[in-house]
């Protein structure tokens, strides 16, 4: 019997298109490929070598006119080979790239070379790149040391051949190329080192300056002149192989003279390194340098170096005290003196500006001004007498209190800690908070009210700045530096509220701990001090010019007894009198000058001290030449306390 049925019929997988045609689909990625190459290589912005630099320098200039600091790189504008002395192009054509004028932007031969050569010494002695190659590095690319990097600049150098002329693109590369010193290209390097024009450059200022291209840190005519000039001498040898000059032209072109075409200034200080980055908001990038006004005085900024130097050379040794800070600014937050240690050339880093520190009593300006807000004046009572506040004891100095209840005007002028302690438990930490931040100052504040005592750290500028709000009766004050720069513009403080605050500064400038600012009827201030004397302050104004002081140790160490009423006050005192002395504190439109010597004034003990485990205290001065003992203390109630005048 025939079996009908009929074998299953074999269905084929179909490959994928790929696997089919694998020739057709590699040469389809490879055009893909070469037409992304190529895309990208047409979008390249062939002017960049002709655009100024992102950080172009920038002169900073005093108020009163004149330049402190160069910040930035130094650039001109482009140069045109065509109408350049035919040895200035000929000097780095001999020295970099002897087959530019033969090569399609990659020199085979010249790889060859320093590849041999590089695998004879062991290590990269040797380069094979052409000038095309280094346009394409300096213009597009970066300074590392890759394969992948050395490919991309091979294609771009291809790309730059195909695209320019070799006039162009030797034209370029002198624009853009680096002679140490922050100098980039043909022009800034001639004004920078000789003083000239590219197109006044002698031979043998031309062949130093190719010469510097190799190592331009180390070659600079201004670090290594005999480096310099010995390097001359080897590029003035190869002009005369290649035909550019003669044997003689040579013989004639040594010796060459570095003649400085701009003026030395320092790169950095205090003062410019924080100012910079309000500078480069202000002013875009151009070629040359850019003269940048600040509000810095040069006058009370040379004076306030002096101090803060003197008073540490004088004091700080016995005192273990060795940094100290100084800020003055106006009331709108114009800073015009900044001195952020002892020596910048020692420590670049700034104390008034970079260093977070706790304020001690400094802060309970913000204490006092919540319970302002909260309707209390100068005139309302407090308890001064030992209280406990969950685990916490705060103490007064030498264990004094009043134990009765005595003004706010008497409890901020003493810097009694209870007081303190008390007022910010009837107001709230969120109060106290807001006033601070409403001043701006802002921080990480404690979860707990030892906050009152100033434990919050803030900078040195921030804590003046909140003192120059009640100065000026605005808030927030934004510290600046450069006259074009754009500030916040702050609020009014309400008349009341800034009243209440004049009154309790000026009373403890009149008979508080701060009474060693009192240089004048128009002074007010406030002194700080920290545990175990770690941090010392004094914050205040006269007239309009408000000044921060801060004096302590890096390593946060102890000092030897320096509170705020001693040396911080020292040196405050001191600028502050100057700035009288030079007629630029004025009140009410008015210069204020020295007032005549006063009597002399019987001075009190600060009625609190730092306690072993507690938040920052005030503390009295230890006595010492730079801080004499204080006698008797301050009647704790003035029978009629004197009106306060505002500032201005």
């Amino acid at each position: 019997m025939t079996d009908t049925t009929s074998a299953p019929e074999v269905v084929r997988e179909r490959r994928p298109f790929w696997r089919r045609r694998s020739w057709q689909a590699a040469g389809g990625l490879a055009l893909l490929l070469a037409a992304l190459v190529v895309f990208m290589l047409w979008s390249l912005p062939l002017g960049r070598a002709l655009e100024p630099l992102q950080n172009p320098t920038l002169v900073l200039v005093t108020a009163d006119g004149k330049p402190f600091a160069r910040r930035g790189s130094y650039k001109e504008q482009p140069v045109d080979v065509t109408r350049l002395p035919k040895y200035v192009p000929g000097a780095f054509v001999a020295i970099e790239d002897r087959r530019f004028y033969s090569h399609w932007g990659i020199d085979l031969r010249a790889l060859t070379r320093a590849l041999q050569r590089n695998v004879q010494a062991g290590g990269v002695q040797e380069g094979g790149s052409t000038i095309t190659q280094q346009l394409a590095k300096n213009a597009f690319l970066t300074n590392q040391r890759s394969l992948r990097r050395k490919a991309q600049e091979a294609l771009i150098a291809l790309y730059l051949e195909a695209r320019l002329s070799k006039d162009e693109i030797l034209s370029r590369y002198l624009s853009t190329v680096y002679f140490g010193d922050g100098v980039f290209g043909l022009r800034a390097a001639a004004r920078h080192y000789f003083d000239k024009t590219p197109q006044t450059l002698s031979i043998g200022e031309a062949a130093m300056l190719a010469g510097m291209v190799k190592a331009p840190s180390r070659l600079a005519p201004t670090e290594n002149l005999p480096a310099a000039r010995e390097r001359a001498e080897v590029v003035l040898a190869t002009m005369v192989d290649t035909g550019v000059i003669t044997q003689a032209q040579a013989r004639g072109a040594q010796n060459v003279r570095v003649r400085e075409g701009r003026e030395k200034l320092p790169v950095g200080s205090y003062f410019a390194d924080w100012v910079s980055p309000q500078a480069r908001r202000a002013f875009e990038a151009a070629y040359g340098e850019v003269k940048v006004p600040t509000t810095l005085d040069s006058v009370l900024q040379d004076r306030a170096e002096e101090i803060v130097r003197s008073a540490l050379q004088r004091h700080g040794g016995y005192l273990h005290a060795s940094q100290a800070a100084l800020v003055a600014m106006r009331p709108d937050g114009r800073v015009l003196a900044m001195v952020g240690g002892d020596d910048y050339k020692t420590s670049q880093f700034n104390r008034v500006t970079d260093a977070e520190r706790q304020p001690g009593s400094a802060f309970k300006l913000f204490v006092y001004q919540a319970a302002l807000r909260q309707g209390q004046t100068p005139d309302s009572l407090v308890l001064d007498a030992p209280v406990t506040i969950a685990d916490w004891s705060p103490k007064n100095h030498e264990g004094r209190y009043a134990n009765r209840e005595i003004h706010l005007r008497n409890a901020f002028a003493g810097s009694s800690n209870v007081a303190a302690a008390r007022l910010a438990q009837q107001v709230g930490r969120g109060a106290i908070i807001k006033a601070a931040e409403d001043m701006g100052v802002h921080s990480k504040f404690p979860p707990d009210l030892t906050l009152a005592l100033g434990t919050a750290p803030s900078t040195l500028l921030d804590m003046t700045a909140a003192y120059a709000a009640v100065a000026g009766g605005r808030y927030p004050v934004t510290p600046y530096g450069v006259i074009q720069a754009r500030v916040p513009a702050p609020r009014a403080l309400p008349a009341k509220e800034r009243e209440g605050l004049l009154d309790l500064l000026r009373a403890a400038v009149v008979f508080g701990t701060a009474n060693g600012g009192n240089v004048s009827q128009y002074a007010y201030g406030k002194t700080g001090t920290t545990q175990d004397y770690r941090d010392a302050l004094y914050l205040g104004f006269v007239g309009d010019m408000v000044i921060g002081v801060w004096v302590g140790n890096d390593d946060n160490s102890p000092m030897n007894g320096v509170a705020g009423a001693g040396l911080p006050s020292e040196i405050w005192r001191e600028f502050a009198r100057f700035a009288m002395s030079k007629g630029v504190v004025r009140v009410n439109g008015k210069q204020i000058g020295l007032p005549p010597p006063p009597p002399p004034v019987e001075e009190i003990a600060p009625e609190e001290a730092p306690a072993e485990g507690e938040a920052p205290l005030e503390a009295a001065a230890t006595p010492g030449p730079a801080q004499p003992a204080p006698t008797a203390p301050a009647p704790p109630q003035p029978a009629a306390p004197q009106p306060v005048q505002p500032p201005f």
